[in-house]
């Protein structure tokens, strides 16, 4: 027998509404975005970002450039970006610029606007978009030919992770070791704890007979664990802002 037409009116109201609040569930204040999304120079939201290769901290490309014409330290975490020339430490990301105008409505259309005007008023053409034309096939199949792989394989971008190396002291005995003056470390996530390792000794240009032990959080790694495989397993409690944070130390080999 089927319900009659005021009762089916009723469970379709009632499923309705409960869809309306899951939706509403859903929606977040753009303030709780803020930290990721503006600016620490200028308080606006991000323009032009670009980021520190260093520290992988975020800044719009003019304020980070004044801000190097008197310091060579970045303005959030104070690591020395280069002793004279910090400019080269500096890369555009154009993905979280992407990420900003589509969370911030009009800002890309005020920006472009506010550029036009800039150039209009000191009588200056307004320079158009960069647009590159395709290769011609000819042109494609040299290329192909006379390119030299420069890695094994190729990394997807979305296995990129992100390390803070953090050395928690080395064993009594251990004392002929340089400084790891770069914690901050941006790496496939294919890579293993051995590349890390490896990473280690080189910079901190170790005795062969010193051992690396590599920790994250309460987890001594093996040489074959992956980075994304670690981060996968750990979970949110090994991320520190957004870095994979892993601990190292300096001991002696166990004499068998």
């Amino acid at each position: 027998m089927s319900s009659p037409p005021s009762d089916r009116r009723s469970h379709e109201g009632s499923t309705h509404v409960s869809e309306s609040d899951s939706e509403e569930e859903r929606k977040l204040p753009l303030n709780q975005f803020y930290p990721y999304i503006r600016c620490a120079l200028c308080c606006g939201f991000l323009i032009d970002a670009t980021t520190i290769t260093e520290c992988l901290h975020t800044f719009c490309k003019s304020c980070i450039v004044k801000h190097f014409f008197y310091s060579s330290r970045c303005p959030t975490c104070s690591i020395v970006v280069h002793q004279t020339q910090p400019l080269y430490n500096i890369r555009p990301d154009r993905q979280l610029q992407d990420i900003v105008y589509k969370m911030v409505p009009y800002l890309e259309e005020l920006e472009r606007e506010q550029m036009c005007n800039f150039y209009k008023e000191r009588g200056l053409e307004v320079p158009k978009p960069v647009t590159v034309s395709p290769p011609s096939p000819a042109v494609l199949k040299r290329q192909k030919k006379d390119s030299i792989p420069q890695s094994v394989f190729t990394i997807p971008r979305e296995l990129d992770v992100s390390l803070l190396l953090e050395f928690v002291g080395a064993e009594e005995g251990i004392s002929n070791y340089k400084p790891l003056e770069r914690r901050y470390v941006r790496v496939s996530g294919e890579a293993t704890i051995r590349h890390v390792e490896l990473f280690i000794r080189r910079k901190m240009e170790l005795s062969p007979t010193c051992q690396v032990d590599v920790v994250c959080g309460d987890h001594l790694l093996d040489h074959y664990q992956s980075l994304k495989d670690i981060q996968r397993s750990v979970g949110e409690d090994a991320l520190q802002d957004g870095l994979l944070v892993l601990h190292f130390g300096l001991v002696l080999p166990c004499q068998s």
